[in-house]
């Protein structure tokens, strides 16, 4: 399975950086009324069943190791939930078909719920997923291409659309957040620039729903 690691992680992400790459800008304004401050940490779309196998996925997809938090830790599953349920909502029927094919492969494979199963296992299994080799399961390698394009996504946007936790993302690769002004300092090629601390949303430039 293409676990993605730091250094081809840094690598693929290009325009991602700070932007909720691939959301289109109608969808922006959908997502947003989404917002963590008006939902919480409560489900928006996935039931819980659902939730635990794709929160189980995205932790293998962008793992924690010894240099720092993943994709779970970064709530990529909170990111992926909201957004099902506004930018990506005509996404939500296949998600709702794929995490079922996960665990239903799972069970026959294993005899467990992806989520219960150890890592290894979960990685054999997605390998299996991804490659088109899961029986009964078709169309496996596009689903995991999905799930692991929005894993990215939650990982590295802005926090305001319920992922990049705590900016794990953005430190993941030096992203310094998001400003309004660049000062000389930032400028500087041999000083690492200061984390912002800041969404987009926390300018008041930009429009945030009520």
């Amino acid at each position: 399975m293409a676990i993605v690691s730091r250094r081809e992680m840094i690598k693929q992400l290009g325009t991602m950086i700070g932007v909720a790459a691939g959301l289109p800008v109608a969808g922006r304004a959908q997502a947003r009324t989404q917002g963590l401050a008006r939902v919480g940490d409560a489900l928006v779309t996935l039931t819980p069943a659902e939730a635990a196998t794709l929160r189980a996925m995205i932790a293998r997809i962008i793992p924690a190791d010894e240099n720092g938090p993943g994709a779970l830790e970064a709530r990529a599953d909170r990111f992926i939930d909201r957004a099902l349920a506004g930018a990506l909502k005509n996404q939500r029927p296949i998600y709702t078909a794929g995490l079922a094919a996960v665990d239903v492969y799972a069970q026959a494979s294993k005899g467990s719920s992806f989520a219960r199963l150890s890592a290894a296992n979960q990685d054999a299994l997605l390998t299996d997923i991804q490659s088109n080799r899961a029986e009964g399961f078709n169309g496996s390698g596009l689903f995991f291409n999905l799930v692991r394009t929005h894993t990215i996504q939650g990982t590295f946007s802005d926090p305001f659309y319920g992922g990049n936790e705590n900016f794990i993302g953005w430190d993941l690769i030096g992203y310094p957040g998001s400003r309004i002004a660049v000062s000389a300092n930032l400028q500087r090629m041999d000083v690492k620039p200061e984390s912002s601390g800041k969404s987009a949303y926390d300018y008041g430039m930009f429009n945030k729903p009520e």
